[in-house]
């Protein structure tokens, strides 16, 4: 049913250290990334992974290095961060003058939610790999530009929404 690179992206999900020289090793070197950084991280700036072990750590697995750098615990504030920002997205959105901004908003707050979550579970091999970069972290002018068109959308719905001025 599925083509060969296909059927091998599953394997190497499934098992990424059986194929260690060949799809799982940017993976396994991502899960050692966010196993070195412990509870509070090595530091900014500080991780090893970033050196010529992970390819291309400024790119989709970004994660993995910000949990290494700033550990457990900074790789929670930025969840958190994240999710206070889907949320006040969507909060914003329910209180718009119409129907189309309110849903618009909902959709622009909840398609940066579903790829931070998305990422996030790439990195740590919940799911195989796709190509999804962090929003707003992730190395990428496209992707960088419309994430921030985005929200330059859901700042106009919210400077026309009804909520009340004290």
């Amino acid at each position: 049913m599925m083509s060969g690179y296909q059927s091998t992206r599953i394997l190497v999900w499934q098992d990424p250290w059986a194929y260690p020289r060949d799809g799982g090793y940017q993976i396994i070197q991502s899960l050692y990334a966010i196993g070195s950084g412990g509870l509070l991280g090595l530091g900014l700036g500080k991780s090893r992974q970033k050196f010529l072990y992970l390819p291309e750590p400024e790119n989709d697995f970004i994660f993995a290095i910000v949990c290494e750098e700033l550990g457990l615990i900074g790789a929670l504030i930025i969840i958190i961060l994240f999710a206070l920002l889907v949320w006040r997205g969507i909060s914003i959105s329910l209180k718009a003058k119409d129907k189309f901004g309110s849903l618009l908003g909902i959709g622009l707050s909840a398609q940066v939610g579903l790829q931070v979550i998305l990422n996030i579970a790439v990195v740590t091999n919940t799911i195989p790999n796709t190509g999804i970069s962090l929003p707003f972290f992730s190395y990428g002018g496209t992707s960088l530009v419309i994430l921030l068109a985005q929200m330059g959308i859901v700042l106009s719905i919210s400077r026309t929404s009804m909520i009340e001025k004290g």
